[in-house]
């Protein structure tokens, strides 16, 4: 184990850091994230996670691939949750026309059954445009001033909600005081969504977690 990674395992990260599974060396993610700024450090164990941001959050990737597959990544992300620690856990999921058909299911075992969150991204593109704005989100608002754990991880759910559509940073905020996680958001029914941000954005977030959001062949 690299002796940089090793004290970074358990331990926050610096600012503009990410600790990233060895397995990703070479992929089209990965390079994104260097063309985006983030510094990367390897490490071959991390366990079952494939990232450690900053904010003491960690992230498991689950890929178009892996969900065709079959039922393999439901124990991957069993061991994903039962490793618990302090860290917060996301996981991010491949949306895509071929892995739509099992999306619904995979998103009630992540969801309702392990009580993880999880936000669908169209691929690797995408999945690094998020990291990057988690990594480089906590620095730009004050990055001497210290912050408490809770509210660290405030500030990464502010930067996840804001990935839905319809939804910036005033109706992020406004969510997040009636709705303090992302799985609470997540399991809002529109009815109680649209009295906080009204009729339309409530629609367009119940289907971001739940909806059809790929239409076409």
């Amino acid at each position: 184990m690299d002796p940089k990674a090793a004290v970074l395992v358990n331990s926050d990260l610096p600012y503009g850091h990410i600790l990233c599974h060895e397995k990703w060396r070479t992929s089209s993610l990965l390079q994104a994230l260097k063309d985006g700024g983030v510094k990367i450090l390897f490490e071959k164990e991390l366990g079952v996670a494939d990232f450690h941001l900053p904010s003491k959050t960690r992230l498991l990737y689950v890929s178009e691939c892996d969900i065709i597959a079959g039922n393999g990544y439901k124990r991957k992300l069993v061991r994903y949750r039962n490793a618990s620690s302090s860290f917060q856990e996301l996981v991010l999921v491949e949306r895509t026309r071929l892995s739509e058909q099992y999306f619904s299911a995979l998103q009630r075992f992540v969801v309702f059954d392990l009580g993880l969150s999880l936000l669908p991204v169209s691929g690797q593109t995408e999945a690094s445009q998020l990291i990057t704005q988690i990594v480089h989100g906590e620095g730009r608002e004050n990055p001497f001033r210290r912050k408490t754990s809770g509210q660290l991880l405030d500030s990464v759910t502010l930067i996840l909600v804001q990935q839905i559509p319809g939804v910036g940073r005033v109706k992020a905020l406004t969510l997040m005081q009636n709705f303090p996680s992302l799985k609470e958001i997540s399991n809002a029914s529109p009815a109680e969504l649209e009295p906080i941000v009204g009729e339309g954005s409530a629609q367009q977030i119940h289907s971001f977690f739940h909806g059809n959001l790929i239409t076409g062949t």
